[in-house]
């Protein structure tokens, strides 16, 4: 079988991250999930002042 060597602090079914990279992977995917919402708020606010739906 390929079990971790000892020592080897990735954790998870393969993932092959180690806990520092998947904190570093979590901070740019969340900064990016927020950056693309705020951009579609705006985008959804200036289409409604343009011409509401409702």
């Amino acid at each position: 079988m390929n079990d971790p060597t000892p020592g080897d602090d990735r954790f998870g079914l393969r993932t092959y991250l180690t806990p520092e990279e998947a904190k570093e992977f979590h901070k740019i995917f969340m900064g990016s999930f927020l950056g693309f919402t705020a951009i579609a708020v705006v985008a959804h606010i200036l289409v409604w002042a343009y011409k509401p739906w409702l």
